[in-house]
């Protein structure tokens, strides 16, 4: 707080007084692809969301570090119609640009309906608050599809097979104006993904990712004097890459698909994904946002920080001015609609979520689905953001209905505390293997259930006053990890009804040093 009243005081004198140092990953959590854009000495970063409902996060920076989400891109079902619990399905990597008075998000729905179709589209909004458009449908196909103007003229790249492809486009309507064309196969990494195209000195640059979103991930470049190409790759690729870190050594793994800004000083940097690991190989919290900076060769090349490589304590690198953003989270249920780090598993029946029918209470109705199984059952979560962390709620409910917590990876993998009308059963699924077993009987209708984790293991508790917890089983948290998975996201702590209704008037989520 003294560093920023510091900061506040030089910048009334005009002066700049630059910040020292930063805390990697900048946006914890399933936050993964990252695509950052500039206006003016305001920065905007949009993620993935793949399965969960509303999709896209966005979020606001003054500095590059510290974040605060205003909402998301696609909240609403004329966007898009999600299918929860489909791991590999959904909105993948998206791009965020701006130009002329209009926020641009260009992005993928992969193997989902909305409005009867899939494939590429963009939306546009005046305020990156919202609200943003309606989809405008696009005809080249593949992932990562990524948008760059000049001249009047708006480019598209996407990934429609084993290359990046070009093509160009009106910035309205969608239509492509010209044939796609191959333009860079990348390195000769598998999955050439991920492009970005730049300007810099008369060069345009295209930034890609290849090895698969895995510990293989890695940056790479090339550059043209024509935005068609040809494109030479930089002699110095990979720019960014963790392939020969270990893990035992440095935890941040899996680093990759990374975007390119110019800061308002005119210093550079680069936002990527990357996983931190926990217990040995595996990670549970998904893939996160990390920050690097970045400067350019004498040869016109662009160099990340310390030969390529990023630290969870990025000690002594200049940043930006700091100026923090605290988020106060509403963990109480008191206001009239859920805080933007809430997600659903798909798109909601929303008739079975109110914050109306008790005060200070949000209820959940079960509806058809379970968690077992896909589709959109009665859920609400949010992201998993620390190694060490305790997660609690306070529920009641009457004896006909079954409700409780959850550690929530995918419909085949799962941790629940659950009540049954007067048991607590702590239950798991694995794949094909399931179990069951009651842990407590409960007469009152309240109880506090609360999950703890560490490196190796979710622990599991409960309390009926609120203070006093009793732990009743615990389950390493390598069955619930991506390697063990598959799929693209990462751990949600969920609230959850599967049968009649249930009334939680509290959520508390908290990190915990070890």
């Amino acid at each position: 707080m003294r560093q920023f009243v510091i900061t506040c005081a030089l910048a009334l004198m005009g002066l700049t007084c630059y910040g020292q140092g930063y805390q990697n990953p900048v946006i914890k959590g399933f936050h993964p692809d990252p695509s950052v854009c500039r206006v003016g000495q305001d920065y905007y970063l949009i993620n993935s969301s793949f399965e969960y409902f509303p999709g896209v996060p966005i979020f606001h920076s003054k500095d590059l570090v510290h974040w605060k989400q205003i909402g998301h891109v696609l909240d609403r079902p004329s966007q898009i119609t999600v299918k929860g619990g489909s791991p590999g399905g959904g909105i993948f990597a998206p791009t965020i640009r701006y130009h002329e008075g209009t926020y641009y998000m260009i992005t993928t729905d992969i193997g989902q309906t909305s409005q009867g179709k899939s494939g590429n589209f963009f939306v546009t909004a005046t305020d990156p608050k919202g609200p943003w458009s309606d989809p405008v449908w696009l005809t080249q196909s593949g992932i990562d599809p990524s948008l760059y103007f000049e001249d009047g003229k708006c480019y598209m790249v996407s990934n429609p097979g084993n290359a990046i492809n070009l093509c160009e486009i009106d910035p309205k309507s969608g239509k492509q104006l010209t044939s796609s064309k191959v333009i860079w196969r990348g390195t000769g990494g598998r999955y050439p993904e991920g492009p970005h195209i730049y300007k810099h000195d008369g060069w345009y640059y295209l930034l890609i990712s290849e090895g698969g979103t895995e510990f293989g991930h890695k940056v790479t470049i090339a550059r043209s004097r024509t935005i068609d190409g040809p494109y030479e790759s930089n002699p110095n690729n990979p720019i960014l890459t963790h392939i020969n870190m270990n893990a035992q050594t440095n935890p941040i793994q899996g680093v990759g698909h990374a975007d390119m800004v110019e800061a308002h000083d005119g210093s550079w940097w680069l936002v990527c994904l990357a996983f931190r690991t926990q217990g040995g190989q595996h990670h549970v919290l998904g893939r996160e946002t990390f920050l690097a900076p970045m400067t350019w060769s004498a040869e016109g090349w662009p160099i990340v920080h310390n030969d390529g490589t990023i630290d969870l304590e990025m000690k002594g690198v200049k940043t930006l001015p700091q100026v923090p953003q605290p988020v106060a989270y509403d963990q109480e249920f008191s206001q009239n609609q859920l805080g933007f780090e809430w997600n659903y598993l798909g798109t909601p029946a929303t008739e079975n979520y109110s914050l109306t029918a008790r005060n200070g209470f949000l209820r959940l109705q079960a509806g058809e689905k379970k968690l077992d199984e896909f589709g959109s059952p009665t859920f609400v979560g949010r992201r998993q953001e620390d190694i060490y962390f305790q997660a609690t709620t306070r529920v009641e409910m009457k004896e006909d209905a079954q409700a409780g917590l959850t550690a929530y990876m995918c419909p085949t993998a799962h941790y629940d505390l659950c009540r049954v009308g007067q048991e607590l059963r702590l239950r798991y699924r694995l794949g094909e293997l399931c179990h069951e077993t009651t842990v407590a009987r409960l007469p009152q209708e309240a109880v506090y259930l609360r999950i703890r984790g560490d490196e190796n293991h979710y622990y599991f508790s409960y309390s009926t006053d609120g203070n006093s917890f009793t732990e009743c089983g615990k389950m390493n948290t390598y069955f619930l990890s991506s390697e063990t998975n598959g799929g693209f996201t990462g751990v949600y702590f969920g609230l959850f009804a599967e049968k009649g209704y249930a009334d939680f008037d509290s959520f508390h989520y908290e990190e915990v040093k070890p």
